[in-house]
């Protein structure tokens, strides 16, 4: 079976070139390049040269024909007569010849090394046929003399041929060939070892920046902890060189990769804390609501089976307060969905001042073993604008907190400042405190008190998510909470922006509150209420 192996089209077989590195190819290149323009400098040197050289030798033949033409003519020998080369001046290897009346060669001779005249075969006689007598110089080969430049002259004397040998000329060149072509060959040899040497020193740089880029791919990127990659060192990043600014490029790529992969696991850390805190949110809610719902099913059992059991009144009433505890916490995860909504809240203006009065007296009633107190310490009248019912609701879950997780005898202490700058509350108590590993979460939904904070009954025990709808409300109306607590002293501070402040109010017009209020105690209760000044 003969199986033919096929290309895909438009992909093409990888090359050896595809594959050398810059430092090769600029290498070639620079080689390349310097041995044309040796070889065409050498070209030019050599033609230049010939033709000079040629143009002195056909001067010289050309003086030598005229010399041998006035020879003869001083001479009264036969048509054959070439004496003239015994005259002085005639070189070794001058060639001479006279022509019959058709222009064929009459005689031939040359002069010889010894000095003497030898003459001319009939192969190399005719080597020298076809040469006019108008002055012009021709180059030919004579057998067994070499190449010769010849020129003849005709005109009013005597026609004569005359040749001087190319030898030298073509010894000179040839020995300007060698020489050039060593030359050539020991430079392109020293200024390729240069090259190579400053290629590889000034690529070093780009050789560290593929090293770095090299570095940065290995790293695992797309999972695991985010880790400080390599950056390219300041050395190489100089922007006036192009591997600087490679290197600054490469660098600016890198603070990019980096800033993105520490948001995208920012990110992922806060999603499994979301994930976490809602698995944790969700049993929360469900044990919480599971608790009302097997007494509510257990007292529906009880009176199924018969009165018997229990008495029907009591039944109810059971049933009734743990459904109003259910939809109190169902209320409750409603109001914090609608606040994590960013659902607006009424908006109107609200006299802290009275509220807080008003939420003290509430929490005096509920919880009459606990010494109450209220402090009004206002420069300006404490008016904010927001949702009166959620505010109270705010005021009310703090005082009960401290009631609840507090032991009989209690101070608390609910105060109001206003300034200029802000309207703060605090409530404060002299109880046993809140835990240390309790204070970062303490807002968190279903965050419990830790059993040092005693109750007041095991009946009064909340669902975990007050502290958590004080903080979004508080955040919703544009303030902040904070907490400190250590043993004996519990103080939350809640901080909100003052409403835009309006005229004075005309005489007889009074408000409640009043710039420069002062506060007095309740006689018989250690309740304060405000003293205004006359």
């Amino acid at each position: 079976m003969n199986l033919r192996r096929t290309r895909l089209p438009g992909r093409s077989r990888p090359t050896a070139r595809a594959g050398r590195s810059l430092r090769t190819r600029l290498l070639l290149f620079i080689s390349a390049t310097l041995v044309a323009v040796c070889a065409a400098m050498a070209l030019t040197t050599v033609f230049a040269q010939r033709s000079y050289l040629l143009g002195n030798l056909d001067q010289r033949v050309t003086d030598a024909a005229e010399r041998s033409q006035g020879g003869l003519q001083r001479r009264s020998g036969d048509d054959t007569d070439l004496g003239f080369l015994n005259e002085r001046g005639q070189a070794v290897g001058t060639l001479a010849a006279r022509f019959d009346e058709d222009g064929g060669i009459l005689a031939a001779e040359v002069v010889a090394h010894d000095g003497g005249r030898q003459t001319l075969t009939a192969v190399q006689r005719a080597a020298l046929d076809g040469i006019t007598t108008d002055g012009s110089l021709h180059t030919r080969t004579v057998p067994g003399l070499g190449s010769y430049r010849v020129t003849a002259l005709g005109g009013d004397g005597v026609p004569v041929l005359t040749g001087l040998p190319m030898g030298d000329v073509q010894d000179m060149i040839g020995r300007l060939v060698a020489v050039e072509g060593v030359v050539a060959a020991v430079g392109l040899t020293a200024a390729g070892c240069v090259c190579a040497v400053v290629i590889r020193r000034q690529l070093r740089p780009l050789g560290r920046v593929a090293a770095t880029a090299v570095e940065v791919s290995r790293s695992p990127l797309g999972h695991g902890e985010v880790t400080a990659l390599t950056r390219v060192p300041e050395r190489d990043t100089d922007p006036g060189s192009e591997a600087g600014q490679v290197g600054a490029a490469l660098n600016r790529m890198i603070d990019h990769v980096e800033s993105s992969l520490a948001e995208r696991q920012r990110g992922e850390e806060e999603m499994r804390r979301s994930e976490e805190r809602m698995r944790r949110f969700l049993a929360d809610a469900s044990h919480e609501l599971r608790t009302p719902l097997a007494s509510i099913a257990g007292y529906a059992e009880l009176m199924n089976r018969g009165t018997e059991r229990i008495e029907p009144t009591l039944a109810w009433r059971r049933v009734s307060a743990e459904s109003a505890r259910m939809t109190g916490l169902v209320e409750d995860l409603l109001l914090l969905a609608r606040l994590d909504e960013g659902r607006p809240l009424h908006a109107a203006e609200v006299d802290l001042a009275a509220l807080v009065a008003e939420a003290v007296w509430d929490a005096r009633a509920a919880g009459d073993t606990h010494n109450w107190q209220l402090a009004l310490l206002l420069d300006t009248p404490a008016l904010v604008v927001g949702d009166e019912a959620r505010l109270h609701q705010v005021v009310a879950n703090l005082l009960a907190n401290a009631r609840v997780h507090t032991p009989v005898g209690t101070t608390v202490i609910a105060s109001v400042e206003a300034t200029e700058a802000a309207c703060v509350i605090r409530v404060r108590d002299d109880g046993p405190g809140i835990p240390q590993h309790l204070l970062p979460s303490v807002f968190e939904r279903f965050t419990r008190g830790d059993v040092s904070r005693a109750r007041g009954g095991p009946t009064e025990g909340g669902s975990g998510l007050g502290l958590a709808i004080v903080e979004a409300v508080t955040v919703a109306h544009g303030g902040r909470i904070h907490v400190e607590s250590a043993p004996g002293r519990t103080e939350f501070t809640l901080e909100l922006p003052p409403a835009r402040r309006r005229q004075d109010p005309g005489p007889g017009n009074h408000s409640g509150n009043h710039s420069g209020t002062r506060v007095g105690l309740i006689p018989g209760t250690s309740f304060p209420a405000p003293v205004y000044p006359p």
